[in-house]
């Protein structure tokens, strides 16, 4: 479903390990976030999501993590489904029982 990227996980992990190893070398996380990201090859943005995520999935820092987050997507996509499905029962349903009012009695 998503899209593919052009790092690898092996990169992505490695950035953020450099990033969270190296950070007291910097005056700040965003200084150290964009030297690394220089050297790696990617935008600033793109490689401090990348530490963000990481903090989170290891509870270093508050929100969903990677795995709680496609858990919901899968429950929102599951009741989205649902929806659908009690829709076309609820039509269903009332087309019969108008069907049945329609019929004329023996």
């Amino acid at each position: 479903m998503g899209r593919k990227s052009r790092y690898s996980p092996e990169v992505r992990e490695r950035s953020v390990r450099m990033v969270l190893d190296h950070q007291s070398d910097y005056e700040s996380e965003w200084d150290a976030i964009r030297s690394i990201s220089g050297k790696i090859g990617c935008s600033p943005e793109t490689l401090r999501k990348w530490v963000r995520r990481t903090q989170t999935d290891e509870g270093k820092r508050p929100g969903l993590s990677t795995d709680e987050r496609e858990h919901v997507k899968d429950l929102e996509r599951e009741v989205k489904e649902l929806r659908r499905a009690n829709e076309i029962l609820r039509k269903a349903s009332a087309y019969f029982a108008q069907a049945e009012l329609d019929r004329r009695p023996k």
